[in-house]
């Protein structure tokens, strides 16, 4: 017969689970998309940035995938249908107007706006398992300091 006290742990590791599979699909997406963007722009800078985002996501993705093992659960391997679908909207609002770079970045605001709000609605009240807690709010700050580097980035266009 399970304690209450084991109960409530069993609750607290379900949640924590889902919430990293969450993210970890997210991170796919991000990667995905940064890698894409990578294709449709023509500025090198804006490629090395690209890059720099993808191989950062690429990062998250292998830290969310590490904290699910060793919570003994099975990490999802890919990314989320609705991350398909913003990238082909992506490719297909890039291929019909001139300014690429510039709906590229504001799709980058729009996804990392996405990202800030999922991490933020992980981390409410104490529905974590308080291992995790650094890494996602680590990530966290990294995605809101993109996100203000993308913006910036707008601006300049």
């Amino acid at each position: 017969m399970e304690t209450t006290r084991e109960a409530a742990h069993k609750k607290l590791h379900d949640h924590t689970v889902s919430e990293l599979n969450q993210l970890l699909e997210k991170s796919y997406d991000a990667e995905k998309g940064y890698k894409n963007a990578i294709e449709n722009v023509e500025s090198a800078r804006l490629k090395r940035f690209f890059q720099e985002r993808a191989a950062e996501r690429s990062h998250f993705t292998t830290e969310l995938h590490n904290e699910l093992h060793q919570l003994n659960e099975e990490p999802k391997t890919k990314g989320s249908v609705t991350g398909a679908i913003h990238r082909t909207w992506m490719d297909i609002k890039t291929s019909w107007t001139q300014e690429n770079e510039e709906n590229i970045l504001e799709e980058c605001i729009r996804g990392e706006k996405a990202s800030v709000e999922e991490y933020k609605e992980a981390l409410k009240g104490e529905t974590l398992l308080a291992e995790v807690v650094p890494i996602i709010k680590g990530q966290l700050s990294r995605i809101e300091t993109t996100l203000n580097t993308v913006k910036r980035l707008e601006d300049l266009k």
